[in-house]
């Protein structure tokens, strides 16, 4: 009897939830026909007559190639879609390998590195990111001198017009960076053997065929870049403020984590003889992964659904093109609809992906 009470209840719900998504889509539809603007996606096929500062769109035939302002609207806003997911992809990247780093900070004995780690994420997630995309902008990236007089760092070159970063390609010498992985995957269970091997194979590559990798060096030419990875200074400015924003959260989740970790499992580590770095790769760190992956995905979400502030600098992401297509169309309806569907499907993936890594690493009991 409870049972049938709650389905009844449930049902009922989902019932009045249904009625109002309706009504709110009879009355959307109405008061656009009485405009005489039918409800149609028809609009994504007429040409969208604007420009971006950047990015690449699908043409048929052509394949993914730079955006034109000939393109239709449904082509300016898979530019838009395409720039939202570099910043999202690479933000994620940098995000969990920063966060890890401040997490360990945290937890240093070191007390230089704890207080820097702390004052780092204590800043960083008591600020709204908006005011430090702000600061990434305004204050840092287009403070940089002229491109005429940038500056060059390190085989990279500093402007006003961006950040010209240098490419890195495969080398002669990649091979033995194959072979040392191969052989401490084969022998990862001998632990010496298998670290002092991969490394003997890899000095041995490194002296007979050459570093694995290369460096090819940013040129910046009198109109614009030669070679290497150009970063413009709006995409630099969202890419750097969501995933320096997002590590402070990785890095809180990270430590809580390990610190959940029983401190039995660190003295049953010790008394089986392992190092400490040998009792945190081997013991707490796996049990510390159980546990962080679920609270990492609301991170990851919360980052990829960030993006959309890039408008705030002139990014041209997929919610500030929308709001140009929007404006020229005037199908604000469809073309939310749209974006909204993308940000779903993103998301959706993103969650797809974390929950399939938590069930390959959780615990499975057999009774």
């Amino acid at each position: 009897m409870p049972r049938l009470r709650d389905l009844l209840l449930q049902a009922a719900l989902l019932g009045l939830v249904a009625w109002g998504v309706a009504a709110l889509w009879a009355t959307a539809k109405a008061r656009m026909a009485a405009q005489g603007i039918p409800f149609s996606f028809a609009f994504l096929s007429q040409e969208a007559g604007f420009s971006l500062s950047e990015g690449v769109t699908f043409a048929p035939g052509e394949g993914l190639r730079p955006y034109q302002p000939s393109d239709t609207y449904l082509q300016a806003l898979l530019a838009g879609f395409f720039n939202t997911l570099k910043v999202t992809l690479l933000g994620l990247v940098g995000a969990t390998f920063l966060g890890v780093l401040l997490a360990l900070g945290r937890l240093s004995a070191n007390p230089l590195a704890r207080g820097l780690a702390l004052g780092y994420v204590e800043a960083i997630r008591n600020t709204p990111l908006l005011l430090q995309l702000f600061v990434w902008y305004f204050a840092i990236l287009l403070k940089l001198p002229p491109w005429e007089r940038g500056i060059s760092l390190a085989g990279a070159f500093l402007s006003q017009r961006g950040l010209l970063l240098p490419e890195v390609a495969l080398a002669p010498g990649w091979g033995g960076l194959v072979l040392a992985g191969l052989w401490a995957w084969l022998f990862r269970r001998r632990g010496a053997l298998a670290l002092w091997g991969a490394l003997a194979l890899f000095l041995a590559s490194w002296v007979f065929l050459g570093p694995p990798l290369k460096a090819r060096p940013a040129l910046p030419g009198p109109f614009g870049p030669v070679g290497g990875i150009f970063l413009s200074p709006e995409y630099a400015a969202l890419l750097f403020g969501v995933t320096f924003y997002t590590a402070a959260f990785v890095a809180e989740v990270v430590r809580g984590a390990i610190l959940a970790v029983p401190r039995g499992q660190w003295e049953a580590a010790y008394a089986l003889g392992l190092s400490y770095l040998d009792a945190f790769r081997l013991v707490v760190l796996p049990q510390a992964v159980r546990i962080a992956v679920p609270p990492l995905a609301n991170q990851y979400l919360n980052l990829a659904k960030n993006t959309s502030l890039g408008v705030a600098v002139g990014y041209p992401d997929l919610f500030s093109v929308y709001s140009t297509v929007a404006n020229q169309s005037g199908r604000s309806l469809e073309a939310i609809l749209l974006v909204m569907a993308v940000y779903l499907s993103l998301s959706l993936s993103i969650s797809a992906f974390v929950n399939g890594y938590n069930r390959r690493v959780a615990l499975r009991w057999k009774l």
